[in-house]
């Protein structure tokens, strides 16, 4: 049954993404002036011009590729599926981390209204609740996230209103005593680094919009890196500058856990931090439903690619794939109870798995630049622009690992099982051959249950190799279709390949079927099938030759576009560029 899902306009789609980055308020600003002082908001305006650079490179990589995936699907379609599945993997990491974190933030604030609330349990009832909620289709969970990020957003205008109206009527006297206190670090580079190093945490949730940019309406995508963008390039700096202003530096540190609502109590009395903390649950609990957004966009890509198996992409009747949220919670309580709820173990994985996902966003769009020149974009990041954004990133890299570097060692603890995993789902028909062999070697004596083993891993191992691929030529020579070969190779488990050439009547491909019978006998492990078709290449044909041939259209290669090409690549259904 296929299901049709109401396009995200702009307000809900930048809801769910921003309820993640919108949340950096409630410690971001805590963080940096532990770290910078009296300087943190400068740091903090150092991360918004990142964050500025970042809004171009995203906007060419999705305008050129808008599919679901984000770091994963430009490295896709510009490198290797191992490299990709790194990106994929990280990113996993990050969602899984972001989630649970923000659960237990969330509960920890709610703890101080509540008193005799048991934080673990409560995590996991939050958790077990967005579930529901994303298993309910992505509607109404942005309708969910709207309503939590207008909140958000009132609530922290009125937090700064309120605060310049205290300054107004108290003057800057503690202002002017926090200017004097020494910095932290002996010199204003070293406070603004380490500021700047703790800051890009406040940016966390960017690379959310690029993974569910499918489910958004034409043009909604840029928009919402626009609105993230223009909301933690205000509210951060200015919190951050107001809390330097109102509170003691000396104090921070004290109430760094809820230093917003230690401010609205200053500013505005104890009903006022009590509205703020209520705040801090509801958007920390956004974050939550931003991750299952996110990762359930990433998670159905990867599948669709096979790199996990196909039982993940059922749906239900609101077209949620529910197989991959009912297993991301799992991982998520595992992770909790692993930890036994000490979040901090988990900011490692959290912080590093962002950054380098971040880093690897920019190179993709590098790659894009040199292997991808004739893609048409809507816009374009000059070349030192995203080298800059790589910098900056990997900057703030090296100061987190200067601030706290067993957080590396976590980040390290969680990646390696995880890189082996998706290691052995990309090698799983090799993988199923060595077992085949070791099962013969060992238990010859008892034939009968080898035999019925092998017969059913050698079935599974045949279904693998029997999935068909189709390339598209449009009479390329013999050197790009032995570039064809090698990507098939390299990246693909199959024995059988398609090409395919549209042709015009009376066009002759005589050249073309002699190049394609060096490659049969040069790659005696794939078999080629030349096919030549007369029409004209467009999505209606690829529709046609895919529901014909029984072939997914992301199993179908094409070179890179011309701009003559009158349809968009998001036109052709998911078709890969490996050229």
């Amino acid at each position: 049954m296929t299901v049709t899902n109401k396009k995200l306009n702009e307000l809900k789609a930048t809801a769910i993404c921003g309820n993640d980055i919108s949340s950096s308020c409630l410690y971001v600003s805590a963080l940096t002036i532990l770290y910078a002082g009296q300087y943190a908001w400068i740091s903090l305006l150092f991360v918004a011009f990142v964050l500025f650079l970042f809004r171009r490179i995203y906007g060419e990589v999705v305008g050129a590729i808008p599919l679901n995936g984000g770091a994963y699907n430009v490295l896709l379609n510009t490198a290797t599926k191992r490299m990709a599945s790194l990106a994929a993997t990280l990113t996993i990491l990050s969602y899984m981390a972001t989630a649970v974190l923000s659960a237990g933030e969330a509960m920890h604030y709610l703890s101080k209204i509540f008193s005799s609330l048991d934080v673990t349990i409560a995590t996991i009832v939050v958790l077990f609740t967005f579930t529901g909620l994303a298993i309910l289709g992505i509607g109404e969970s942005a309708i969910v996230a709207m309503i939590i990020f207008i909140v958000h957003l009132l609530t922290l205008s009125f937090l700064v209103l309120v605060s310049i109206w205290f300054l107004i009527n108290n003057g800057l006297s503690t202002f002017h005593i926090n200017w004097q206190v020494p910095i932290k670090y002996g010199n204003l580079t070293h406070a603004l680094f380490f500021g700047f190093s703790a800051a890009m945490l406040g940016i966390s949730g960017f690379e959310s919009s690029a993974n569910f940019v499918e489910e958004q309406q034409p043009g909604v995508f840029p928009k919402t890196l626009r609105n993230m963008w223009v909301v933690v390039s205000f509210f951060n700096p200015v919190i951050a500058l107001l809390v330097i202003c109102i509170i003691p530096i000396s104090q921070v540190g004290e109430h760094k856990e809820s230093l917003l609502a230690f401010l609205g109590q200053t500013t505005g009395g104890s009903l006022f931090a009590y509205l703020i903390s209520i705040d801090a649950v509801l958007v920390l609990c956004g974050a939550v439903l931003t991750s299952f957004v996110g990762v359930s966009g990433l998670l159905e890509r990867i599948t669709l690619d096979r790199i996990l198996p196909n039982f993940f992409l059922k749906k239900n009747k609101r077209g949620a794939s529910y197989r991959i949220i009912i297993t991301f919670l799992i991982l998520c309580v595992s992770v909790l109870m692993a930890t036994s709820g000490n979040l901090e173990a988990l900011a490692g994985v959290y912080t590093f798995s962002f950054l380098t996902v971040m880093a690897l966003f920019a190179v993709g769009n590098l790659l894009l630049k040199f292997k991808r020149k004739k893609l048409p974009r809507p816009e374009r990041a000059k070349e030192h622009i995203v080298i800059l954004a790589i910098v900056a990133v990997l900057i703030a890299f090296l100061g987190n690992v200067k601030l706290n570097l067993n957080s590396l060692y976590t980040f390290i603890e969680y990646l390696l099982p995880s890189l082996l995993f998706i290691y052995m789902m990309l090698n799983r028909a090799f993988l199923l051959k060595v077992l085949i062999e070791v099962i013969e070697y060992f238990y010859e004596p008892l034939r009968k249950a080898v035999v019925v083993s092998n017969r059913y891993l050698t079935t599974m191992h045949s279904k693998i190799n029997a999935q068909e691929f189709v390339f598209f030529t449009k009479g390329d020579n013999v050197a790009v279709l032995n570039k064809v070969m090698q990507y098939v190779e390299l990246n693909e488990t199959t024995k059988k390949l398609k090409i395919v050439n549209i042709k015009k009547k009376g066009d002759t491909n005589e050249l073309l079927k002699v190049d394609i019978e060096v490659l049969d006998r040069a790659y005696p492990d794939i078999a080629i099938d030349f096919i030549e078709i007369e029409g004209i290449f467009g999505p209606e044909i690829i529709d046609e030759l895919s529901k014909k041939w029984h072939i997914p259209k992301n199993f179908m290669f094409i070179g890179s576009l011309s701009n003559k090409f009158p349809y968009h690549i998001s036109e052709l259904g998911g078709v890969r560029l490996i050229m």
